[in-house]
């Protein structure tokens, strides 16, 4: 006999406004344990320094995570010229420092080079992995980290404001894997000036935005007040770019068998003009598409040859 997972089944997003010095990790956990949730993950780690929008899914939404994961994000950040750091934020030592103080003309001049597909150095002290290691535990156990760069892409990159001879403030427009604290280095480097990350702020993942965010202290008093559920968003919103065609109860119920269905013609020919290159970890879903119900998701799957086959399914019950 299975063993009954314990927890009660929590479907949907929650759109938590991370406070500082918390990691997503904790994060999760302690919004999990406050709605006493079967199943919770988050859709893309913010550092401990770093605020803002961490989408968390809950329960069914975990399915959805990765097209979460994989779209393009907001951050707002502050870079302090003067010193740079080993992080490359205001946690790490200072490894140099400069009288070099880029005026708003040159930053914005500047700005043109990181936008597009850039080939970019991670931070040494980031997540990925070197030898099944992490980096950032090498880098505290003070060995020599060295990373290759790859591609990342750049959709924008804004000079907000220059509150100070000190201080910029900027805005990036991003795909998955571009790190802010990476732009701030590159960007100090060809300023001829030394610079780090003194605060950073994420506004936007995918569909999910700052203007959705509830804090964890709103959080916890729904909770206590027994609201909690009101502060979530449907599954389904993780896939708002994604085509979506209305089946019946019986191709439902096809479908939760994991039995493909026959489309009509004409809505075939329409999901094939909806087709967009997408990859999701790292697998071909240009010709994913949503099955809806009368009320929610059924399945994610592909529509070709007058098919629609699922290749992910919810289960609601």
């Amino acid at each position: 006999m299975a063993r009954r997972k314990k927890g009660e089944k929590i479907h949907g997003w929650l759109i938590l406004d991370k406070p500082l010095e918390m990691t997503s990790t904790q994060a999760v956990s302690r919004c999990r344990w406050l709605l006493k949730a079967q199943k919770a993950g988050h859709a893309g780690t913010l550092d401990p320094l770093a605020s803002g929008v961490l989408p968390i899914a809950f329960g069914e939404a975990t399915k959805t995570v990765p097209f979460a994961q994989e779209s393009s994000k907001t951050y707002k950040f502050t870079l302090r010229w003067g010193s740079s750091t080993t992080t490359l934020d205001a946690e790490g030592e200072i490894t140099g420092e400069s009288d070099v103080r880029p005026d708003r003309d040159a930053i914005e001049a500047a700005l043109g080079q990181f936008i597009g597909e850039i080939e970019q150095v991670p931070p040494k002290f980031s997540a990925i992995k070197v030898d099944g290691e992490r980096a950032y535990d090498l880098a505290r156990a003070g060995e020599e980290v060295e990373l290759a760069s790859r591609p990342v892409r750049i959709d924008d990159l804004t000079l907000l404001d220059a509150p100070s001879p000190d201080l910029a403030v900027l805005e990036m427009k991003c795909g998955k894997g571009a790190y802010v604290r990476a732009i701030a280095r590159d960007l100090a480097a060809a300023l001829g000036a030394e610079g780090h990350v003194a605060a950073l702020r994420r506004t936007k993942v995918g569909p999910f935005s700052a203007a959705q965010a509830v804090s964890l202290d709103v959080f916890e008093d729904l909770v206590h007040k027994g609201h909690a559920l009101e502060a979530l968003l449907p599954v389904e919103t993780a896939l708002d770019d994604i085509p979506a065609t209305a089946v019946t109860e019986d191709e439902a119920f096809q479908l939760r068998q994991g039995r493909s269905i026959v489309l009509p013609p004409r809505r075939a020919s329409e999901l094939r003009s909806l087709r967009q290159p997408r990859d999701i970890a790292g697998k071909d879903y240009s010709k994913a598409v949503v099955a809806m119900g009368s009320d929610r998701a059924v399945a994610i799957g592909e529509a070709r040859a007058g098919q629609f086959s699922p290749v992910r399914v919810f289960q609601w019950d």
